[in-house]
């Protein structure tokens, strides 16, 4: 059978979906992109943008695949189910959970169509699903799941209803994963999880997020290791102090904010003050003098007045990012967010976020700027026709002149300019296989 893969929303995700796409092949399926007889749709709905991709792209796999089988699985076929069933042409609807049986449940349907809602109860769910980490042909980087699931509940977020409680993949697993990404040339791995911060917390001897990424270094020193999306209450004086000795591991940490104001964080249920978080800040500029610190903000949350957003914009600057995500609160329905008063007009939501927009290009702008003329090693990835890409150790793309070398070589180069958030650079003639 002829199968097509099509992802929306986070690393979590597009790991998911390549895994599939990986047992498909194993199964002696062909991968393609239009014509197939099956089309699997991975869902996003962490805001109602994601649910409105998802029906986009939903269309667009039909006019593609016109006679192929349609299955929605991921977030949005998990908290809505029964709209999921409804959308004119899905055959299969699946959840979050057992993602082997969306491929039985498609085989099955090209030969004997008829509607199936496969959508079980995912808080119910405490084991994790292991599926196979592997590199895309063409790349060097690669992204390895070690976590699902998140029991934080803040009170704008429905990804705990899509995703359920904390489940973790065994260390010695992990390990195992990431040698053997090594071993077919990967070059950075990507360690990513719905909150990878609660990493271990359900595991028997109870690893940390703080031991498994030390570990990962410590098993793959030739492959860089870089963290997914943190909260603030990993980052320990253990964090630092044990991390910062790892020149593998990517000096990129993105910390999740959401408001710099304290009243705003309290109505979100988030489980730190801004005096926490600034401390965290300081933790990590002093371990790691010139790592990149990204991170999240929602502008407009409920009761969020204008003294509350001018005192996050100040915050904001103190921390001085060298980028920020930047998302209007948007309602999920059957959070505790989606019912409280004083709701921001959405108009108002929108004019916020793009004046954090507007101060985060200024941050990453003087960010990029301290780094002209330092020379740094980077990983070239496959060469364009007008410039060869190549990844560092901190959060920004690097851009060569074409032919600067082989895709997966680690090179020296020297940073000349800013351009269109990206460092131009020329090559060193010194090469370095194992510093990254």
């Amino acid at each position: 059978m002829k199968f097509c893969f099509s992802t929306l929303g986070c690393k979590v995700n597009q790991f998911e979906t390549q895994a599939l796409a990986q047992l498909a092949a194993a199964r002696g399926h062909a991968l393609v992109d239009a014509d197939a007889d099956v089309c699997i749709l991975n869902t996003c709905t962490v805001t109602s943008s994601g649910d409105h991709k998802t029906l986009r792209a939903l269309r667009r796999l039909q006019r593609n695949n016109p006679q192929a089988v349609v299955a929605l699985c991921g977030c949005f076929a998990q908290t809505e189910p029964e709209r999921a069933s409804q959308l004119g042409g899905v055959d299969i609807v699946c959840g979050t959970s057992d993602r082997a049986a969306v491929l039985d449940l498609c085989e099955q349907a090209v030969h004997r169509r008829a509607p199936v809602c496969a959508v079980s109860d995912i808080r119910r769910t405490r084991a994790f699903e292991t599926l196979p980490a592997g590199v895309l042909p063409g790349h060097t980087r690669a992204l390895l799941k070690v976590q699902d699931g998140c029991d934080n509940y803040c009170t704008y977020c429905i990804i705990p209803y899509a995703r359920g409680h904390v489940r973790s993949l065994p260390m010695e697993q992990a390990v195992a994963q990431a040698q053997q990404l090594s071993r077919e040339g990967v070059r950075e791995i990507v360690v990513t999880g719905i909150e990878i911060a609660s990493y271990g917390r359900d595991l028997q001897k109870k690893p940390d997020c703080i031991d498994l990424t030390a570990a990962l270094c410590q098993a793959v020193p030739h492959t860089r290791i870089r963290l997914g999306s943190l909260e603030p209450r990993i980052v320990t004086p253990r964090f630092c102090g044990e991390l910062s000795r790892f020149d593998n591991l990517a000096v990129h940490f993105h910390l999740s904010l959401q408001s710099g104001c304290d009243a705003t964080l309290a109505r979100m249920h988030r489980r730190y003050t801004t005096e926490q978080y600034a401390a965290c800040v300081r933790r990590l500029r002093t371990a790691f003098p010139t790592c990149s610190i990204t991170t999240d903000v929602i502008t407009g949350f409920p009761g969020e007045t204008e003294q509350e957003f001018a005192q996050t914009m100040d915050f904001l600057r103190q921390c001085a990012f060298s980028a920020i995500h930047v998302f209007p609160y948007s309602e999920r329905t059957g959070t505790p967010a989606a019912s409280m008063p004083d709701s921001v007009p959405p108009a108002e939501r929108a004019r916020r976020a793009d004046a954090v927009r507007a101060l985060a290009a200024e941050m990453t702008d003087c960010f990029l700027h301290s780094f002209v003329g330092k020379t740094i090693p980077v990983v070239l990835e496959r060469g364009r026709t007008d410039r060869q890409p190549a990844h560092s150790r901190w959060h920004f793309p690097v851009l060569l002149p074409p032919g600067s070398g082989k895709q997966g070589d680690q090179i020296f180069v020297t940073l000349t300019q800013v351009h269109s958030g990206a460092m131009l650079a020329e090559p060193e003639n010194r090469t370095n296989s194992s510093e990254t």
